[in-house]
């Protein structure tokens, strides 16, 4: 690593570490030289690697440093350092120089199109569910008639749901196999998922004197699962109270919302005897499947009948001056009867592409006059 003075005839330091600098200054110019000839990104990373990295030119030099003599290494370390700091900023220059280059080759070689239409992205992948959508449908149906929406808690008194609507104890309806009660109070009572929308009713005749004209819309719970039924549902009841309402009224509002419902200029109907503790007289509804584009069937879609006189008193109001008409149909069936749905289940089960299938879009809002549909 010395070098050898020829006058002295001896080894002179002086002379061996002006060599290795002269090293160091002929290296420098190689590098540089590499630098500014490198044409694209992956040229200036081969020279980095070649000159900084592991292996690197300039790193082996620093692995000399324990060969050298004491009194040379602080001074080649301090060089080699010098050299590795002006090939690094020679580095980044010229890196930022053919980052810049390539951008504007890439924007010079990529346009877009304008004119294109925008391709729909997950906003507009967005849709409405089928049961919201006849959920709006029904309230835009029967806001045209006069009728305010109601509503309650998803949890209710036995008394509620089931005792103020004339329910007796011994009722199928209240035994655990049918009705999901939550765990008794201190003093016995039992609070219930309600299993129909019907408190809504009992709650706003307690609350309010007639006329009373109002829908309550909301989820109900029985404990029931198959292809047809499920543990949670969806359904709208209707109750109209005053001094003169009396069964024409009734026929006429149902007809008018199945008209509207399923966008029909007429429909055919049927109502058949039935009994609800609630409801006295009480009918079930059918429609001629026309409606839906079944000829020749009939479907039931909704309960109905006149107001016990026994539900009017217990809620406070004389039976001898006021009467009106209830009703109250599944969202989730006459939904299903609308848009062709086949299985219940599938309402709830979360299938993005199901939703896909039959969801709205979210300006698809329901109006009369623009179609509830279209």
């Amino acid at each position: 690593m010395l070098g050898y003075d020829r006058q002295l005839g001896r080894s002179n330091p002086t002379y061996g570490f002006r060599m290795q600098t002269d090293d160091l200054k002929s290296l420098e110019s190689i590098l540089l030289a590499e630098i500014a000839a490198s044409g694209d990104l992956a040229a200036i990373e081969a020279v980095r690697v070649a000159a900084l990295g592991k292996k690197g030119r300039v790193s082996e030099l620093m692995q000399k440093l324990g060969s050298l003599p004491a009194d040379q290494r602080k001074a080649f370390g301090a060089a080699v350092n010098i050299l590795k700091s002006t090939v690094t900023a020679a580095l980044e220059q010229r890196k930022t120089t053919l980052e810049a280059g390539a951008l504007t080759a890439r924007l010079a070689t990529e346009r877009a199109d304008i004119t294109l239409p925008v391709r729909p992205g997950p906003l507009a992948e967005g849709r409405i569910h089928p049961v919201s959508q006849v959920f709006d449908e029904i309230i835009e149906i029967f806001a045209d008639m006069g009728f305010s929406v109601a509503e309650g808690p998803d949890i209710e008194t036995d008394d509620l749901n089931f005792t103020k609507l004339n329910i007796p104890p011994d009722h199928p309806s209240r035994q655990d196999h049918d009705t999901f009660y939550l765990r008794p109070k201190a003093d016995g009572s039992r609070m219930v998922l309600r299993t129909h929308t019907s408190p809504v009713q009992i709650r706003t005749m307690l609350s309010q004197k007639p006329p009373i004209r109002i829908i309550a819309p909301g989820r109900v719970y029985r404990s029931d699962s198959d292809q047809t039924h499920t543990p949670m549902f969806h359904q709208i009841e209707g109750l109209v109270i005053d001094e003169a309402t009396h069964m024409g009224h009734l026929k006429w509002c149902l007809a008018e919302f199945c008209k509207a419902f399923f966008e029909v200029d007429d429909v055919k109907m049927r109502f058949r005897s039935s009994h609800f503790p609630f409801t006295e007289p009480g009918m079930e509804v059918d429609i001629d499947a026309s409606a839906i584009g079944k000829p020749g069937k009939w479907l039931e879609i909704l309960g109905s009948g006149m107001v016990h006189p026994k539900v009017l008193a217990n809620c406070g109001l004389d039976p001898e001056k006021y009467q009106g008409f209830a009703f109250g149909m599944g969202l989730d069936r006459i939904a299903m009867l609308k848009y062709g749905i086949p299985d219940l289940r599938d309402v709830f089960a979360g299938d993005v592409r199901w939703m896909r299938h039959y969801g709205f879009l979210p300006f698809d809002i329901p109006t009369l006059a623009g179609g509830l549909s279209s």
